[in-house]
């Protein structure tokens, strides 16, 4: 299994994968090179996960034949059921892991191994946090990165298209990075599915935000609001109740706004620097 998958795998969480996203960034920007963030959304996430690719994903880890057979009938004969007053609509399926399922993170997980293990180009890092899909580009030019990352791109819609996964161009983001002159042109095409993805000043992954200087301000304004609205919420509770005691208070911070601050030190705690 790919070492790019950061959901639902042991020992790891959002803060490994982000962080990932941010060494490729700044060794890149380093080296005076251009870099590419695209942010690809899956439509549907887990009710897309198709079972003829997990079971071909299975067969190419070559796992042992009484696990197989017993993953293929676990997919065999399942329906959705819909009733409606007297009236009852059933239809085969053959995709999606069941709500609520202990197998069903592993099987998402297997799935999206192939498009992990896809061969891509030497400038090109991909990570993901269970359906949340950051494909790095990088180039010495402009020319070069957005030639590189349009490459990518349609090797991912190639996949996608193979495995019955839809990517929402809507959804998706783009942003491009760089410490060098002259500024990026907003003319900057990247196409997925044929549309030409929207470039952005601020990127938003796994909760955090980063801009084209990549130094994690927007990060912290967010944060800082998001606990400001918190913060008047408690406020106006306190009020209600005739105000709450100190130590009250203190497991409420504790517990709420704590969290919050904390979260993703690693990776932007430079900043504060």
């Amino acid at each position: 299994m790919s070492k790019n998958q950061y959901g639902f795998t042991p020992q790891t969480s959002t803060v490994d994968a982000v962080m990932a996203v941010k060494d490729f960034v700044q060794d890149s920007l380093n080296d005076g090179q251009y870099i590419a963030l695209i942010g690809l959304d899956v439509k549907g996430a887990f009710d897309t996960a198709w079972w003829p690719s997990i079971l071909t994903s299975l067969k190419t880890l070559k796992c042992p034949r009484n696990l197989y057979n017993l993953c293929m009938n676990y997919f065999n004969e399942r329906s959705a059921i819909l009733l409606l007053n007297s009236s009852i609509e059933q239809r085969k399926i053959s995709k999606a892991c069941p709500q609520g399922s202990a197998s069903g993170p592993g099987f998402w997980n297997l799935q999206y191994n192939s498009l992990l293990n896809l061969e891509y180009t030497k400038n090109t890092k991909v990570t993901t946090y269970a359906d949340d899909l950051m494909i790095l580009t990088k180039g010495k030019t402009q020319v070069e990165v957005k030639n590189y990352a349009n490459i990518e791109t349609k090797n991912v819609a190639t996949w996608a298209r193979g495995n019955k996964i839809i990517f929402n161009d809507q959804k998706s983001k783009l942003m491009i990075l760089t410490r060098r002159k002259p500024k990026i042109k907003r003319d900057f095409k990247i196409y997925l599915n044929n549309k030409i993805l929207q470039q952005e000043d601020t990127i938003k992954y796994l909760g955090i935000v980063t801009d084209r200087r990549f130094n994690f301000n927007e990060d912290i304004e967010y944060v800082t609001g998001k606990c400001i609205k918190l913060i008047h919420a408690l406020s106006k509770s306190a009020k209600i109740n005739w105000g709450l005691r100190h130590d009250i208070l203190r497991i409420i911070y504790t517990g709420a706004i704590l969290p919050i601050l904390s979260y993703g030190a690693p990776v932007w705690i430079e900043c504060l620097t």
